[in-house]
C-alpha cells in the first residue's frame, strides 16, 4: 500500500471516530446551572478539546492498525464484500 493511500484512509477514519469521541463528557451550561448571558443554554462549559483529540488519535490508530491486518493478512478488500445490486444477466 502506498503512504498516501495509507494516510488517507487513516484520515478518513480519523474523521470519523471524531464523531463518536466529541460527545464524551460535555456538559451544558443549563446542566452546569451557569448559563452567561447571550449564549444558547445548550453551549458547552468546557469541551476538553485537546484529551479528546488525543483519544481520538489514538483509537484511529487503532482502527486503522486493524483495518491494515484485515486486508494485508486476511486479504479481504472490499470487492470481497457483496453486493446490493443484482448482477447483470
Amino acid at each position: 500500500m502506498a503512504a498516501f493511500t495509507a494516510f488517507a484512509v487513516y484520515f478518513i477514519i480519523w474523521w470519523i471516530t471524531l464523531f463518536l469521541v466529541l460527545p464524551y463528557g460535555v456538559r451544558s451550561q443549563a446542566e452546569s446551572g451557569s448559563i452567561v448571558p447571550g449564549t444558547d443554554p445548550g453551549a458547552p462549559v468546557n469541551s476538553h478539546l485537546v484529551p479528546k483529540l488525543v483519544v481520538n488519535t489514538l483509537l484511529a490508530a487503532l482502527v486503522f492498525a486493524l483495518w491494515y491486518w484485515v486486508t494485508r493478512y486476511l486479504g479481504f478488500e472490499l470487492s470481497d464484500l457483496p453486493s446490493i445490486f443484482p448482477p447483470d444477466r
